[in-house]
């Protein structure tokens, strides 16, 4: 792939000018372990703040520590208490950020399937709602346990245990244990029923610098549109052992989440007919109240029907249970060379569930061919209902080894990857018998078998990766940092059970089965800082990067869900994986002030561009809107084009004022512009290298050139201020994300929209009754009840999307104690 010259060698020159220049007096370098680095870059007051600066060498990067996170909603996920820096849009339709059928993540305009994901350097796999190879954050972790949150919003570190990440990358790291033997318990309560109960026992340290901690989670809160309770338990368990030998790290985490889902509204720009014109704020589930759910339908099981696009389901819900684990050590060889091995071993069974009419969706279509001849309402329950589930598996292990040594004024390090991944997917259509309605939840699968199996993929996947590269502290105040990695994918998947052909939209043939292997052995980066006085860096840094085709047989822009043997032998043979040259240079700078009012200052501010090349596009056919493993109640395989390149410039601006332990400013400006390099063939696949405008399809040409890429917002601003009293802390959060695309040719759009939080806190007088700490806070989100669009899904051309409402305000009162 060859990167756009004029902005390459514009910033090589940068590199290049950097490594010719005259030290100043050094700037503390970034610590290795992001993790510390954020800890270390708090201000010397002790009051935890967001991050701007210091927590990355040669890259863009921003951090946010355990206070902070649980400042904006104790237990909010990470993914949420991210949305807060810049370049970062996060969004779902709950107020804590848990839920993922619903959330929506963008950095510089590349998607959550686009970026890098580890806890404690563990891959979390690419994030997609169906996931085939990790876990979220929050499964992963319980929110309270996470020491830090690390956002390369540029380019990830070249070691990073991910095939995704084709721009930056979000690093969590656990809390070790804490020095002091004692126990901590935070109670929440508050909007929906909501109860949220976190209890954490410490061991303390003892031994010869042995420690640990173990924890336990139980959240259950109503949705708020809808009777279902989202809910789970979560258990963490951590072990350190540090001596001068080096460091014995162990991990295990458990989730059991069970999650009802919110139903999208399907929005037309243009209704051609009443169905199309009913678009509803919400869809609210039935369940638990199912004699509702009956008299909804008519005798034939058939909804109303101005309500046939936007019908109401009786449940739908997503339940997920994971077991992670990992075992690392990082040896002190000698004073120069460290050498970290770590092992990880994650296990996941998971279903989506969609309980909806039988008559709706390409449904009838769909049981005529498994039940030829037969009453369609009889044989599937006689309820006017059927249960659609995808049961998914994943079994993953794997290894991460990396060497470190300093050699005079160079860091060097190398190392390597490697991952051994079995998932599954089988799609299972359950009757719902009206006469037992009792046996039917979305906290669990039904009791009994289904009626049959549509069909079932099996993937295996072997991931290897490594690389290498040098830190070379050529003054004491510049550093140059360059390498490369080596990026290699072995995929195979198969379809055990076939769909009876004619049973998937978009399909007229059996599901591909194959095996595809990639390899980039060369995926370079090079970047400098310049340490241009005490308080200012100035840096650069050039890297290329690839997202490995998905080996996912469930749905999804992937080979093996592209409908038809021809589709993936096409894409084998011809295809390419998408790949991205990202072009970074900014200036940071970090001042302690005394003029007695301002009294410290940290900002950034970072331009970046990216040649994105091989863009893959899944337009899904009409009625299956979500592909084979979505949306559409009957599903349906999306036809996979390759549009070419994406053309983005962009600029963050971050700022935070401190005026002393009284108050702190902080604000952020993101500005992106992501951009459809050309038009492309529905005919041949591919880029035309056309733009001829406009948004109507002329002879198979889709007008998607010079157009912005959807869901991504152009403008972003997130401010977040802090004022501290005595004892009595309070912070408002406004969040402004811009207008977005809602289709592939920009002709509908959702507006842009203003969301407030805020939060009181009083630290209570814990001393008197023997605490170390207790503090009760009160927080309330959305705050000026703002109604709009959060989470968007485009999967169309022109005219229609999917968009999930915001969360109303709500509010939650916690408790925290620490013994």
């Amino acid at each position: 792939m060859i990167a756009h010259p004029s902005s390459r060698g514009r910033l090589l020159a940068g590199a290049a000018l950097l490594s010719l220049l005259v030290a100043a007096p050094a700037f503390a370098q970034a610590p290795a372990d992001e993790a510390s680095a954020a800890q270390s870059a708090a201000p010397a007051s002790g009051h935890s703040e967001i991050i701007v600066t210091g927590v990355k060498a040669t890259r863009s990067a921003t951090a946010i520590t355990t206070t902070e996170i649980q400042k904006i909603l104790p237990g909010v996920a990470p993914f949420k208490a991210i949305q807060t820096l810049p370049g970062v849009m996060y969004v779902t339709a709950d107020p804590w950020g848990n839920n993922e059928q619903n959330a929506s993540l963008f950095i510089h305009g590349f998607s959550a399937q686009q970026l890098g994901h580890t806890l404690d350097g563990v891959p979390l796999g690419d994030q997609s709602y169906g996931n085939f190879n990790g876990l979220s954050p929050q499964r992963a972790i319980i929110s309270e346990n996470v020491g830090s949150v690390v956002v390369a919003t540029g380019a990830a570190e070249l070691g990073i245990a991910s095939t995704s990440n084709l721009g930056g990358a979000i690093e969590n790291f656990s809390s070790d244990p804490r020095d002091q033997m004692g126990a901590q318990i935070n109670q929440t309560v508050g909007s929906y029923n909501t109860s949220r109960t976190f209890l954490r026992l410490d061991s303390g340290t003892f031994g010869n610098g042995n420690s640990g901690y173990v924890s336990v989670l139980r959240q259950s809160a109503r949705a708020w549109d809808f009777r279902g309770k989202q809910k789970g338990w979560q258990a963490n368990a951590k072990f350190v052992h540090d001596d001068s030998n080096g460091k014995l790290t162990a991990y295990f985490a458990y989730s059991d989440k069970q999650e009802p889902n919110e139903d999208a509204t399907t929005v037309f720009k243009t209704p051609t007919n009443a169905a199309q014109a009913y678009q509803p704020y919400t869809r609210p589930f039935f369940y638990p109240d199912f004699n509702a759910a009956i008299d909804y339908l008519d005798a034939n099981g058939n909804v109303p029907a101005a309500e046939a696009q936007n019908y109401r389901n009786f449940y739908s819900a997503a339940i997920r249970t994971d077991y992670l684990g990992y075992i690392k050590y990082q040896a002190h060889l000698s004073d120069a060379v460290d050498w970290s091995t770590q092992a990880y071993y994650h296990h996941n069974d998971g279903a989506g569930i969609v309980a909806g009419p039988i008559t709706v969706a390409g449904l009838p279509n769909l049981f005529s061919l498994y039940f030829p001849g037969q009453n369609l309402k009889r044989a599937t329950g006689n309820s006017g209902y059927a249960i659609r589930t995808t049961e998914y598996r994943i079994d993953r292990g794997g290894a991460i080894s990396t060497l470190d040594a300093t050699l005079g004024n160079h860091t060097l390090q190398a190392g390597v990857w490697y991952e051994y991944n079995s998932s599954a997917a089988y799609r299972n259509w359950y009757a719902l018998d009206v006469t037992r309605p009792d046996d039917y939840n979305p906290y669990n699968l039904p009791p009994h078998d289904p009626m049959f199996t549509q069909y079932g993929s099996e993937m295996r996947t072997n991931v290897l990766q490594f690389h290498v590269q040098d830190a070379w502290q050529v003054t004491p105040s510049l550093l140059i940092q360059g390498g490369f990695k080596s990026s290699l994918q072995f995929a195979s998947g198969t379809f055990p059970i076939q769909p009876i052909i004619g049973s998937l939209p978009g399909s007229s043939s059996a599901l591909p089965e194959g095996e595809i292997n990639t390899k980039r052995w060369f995926l370079p980066a090079i970047g400098a800082k310049w340490n241009v006085t005490d308080h200012e860096q100035l840096y650069v840094n050039v890297q290329k990067n690839m997202r490995q085709f998905q080996p996912y047989g469930g749905g999804g822009v992937t080979p093996w869900s592209s409908g038809s043997q021809s589709a993936f032998d096409n894409l084998k043979n011809n295809g390419r994986p998408e790949s991205a040259w990202t072009y970074e240079i900014g200036f940071r700078t970090s001042r302690t002030i005394d003029t007695g009012f301002l009294t410290g200052i940290d900002a950034q501010v970072n331009y970046y561009h990216v040649d994105f090349s091989d863009r893959l596009l899944g337009i899904t056919p009409a009625g299956a809107i979500g592909g084979i493993g979505g949306g559409g109640i009957s599903g349906g395989t999306p036809a996979v084009f390759n549009v070419g390149d994406v053309k983005t410039d962009g600029v963050d601006a971050a700022l935070t004022l401190r005026f002393g332990k009284l108050f702190s400013l902080y604000n952020a400006l993101s500005y992106n512009n992501s951009i459809y390099d050309s038009d492309y063939s529905t005919v041949t696949g591919q880029a035309t290298d056309t733009r001829i405008g406009g948004i109507a399809t002329v002879g198979g040409v889709v007008p998607t050139g010079g157009k912005q890429i959807p869901v991504s917002p152009k403008w972003m601003n997130k401010t977040v201020a802090t004022l501290t009293i005595g004892d009595f802390d309070a912070q408002f959060i406004g969040d402004y994300v811009g207008r977005r695309f809602t289709t592939f040719t920009n002709d509908a759009s959702v507006k842009s929209y203003f969301l407030g939080s805020a939060r009181i806190g009083y630290r209570l007088p814990a001393q008197l009754v023997g605490l170390q700490k207790a503090e009760i806070s009160l927080n309330v989100t959305n705050l000026f009840d703002e109604k709009g669009a959060s989470t968007v899904q485009a999967s169309a051309n022109t005219n229609n999307y999917n968009v999930y409402p915001i969360a109303p305000r709500q509010w939650f009162v916690t408790l925290s104690a620490i013994f």
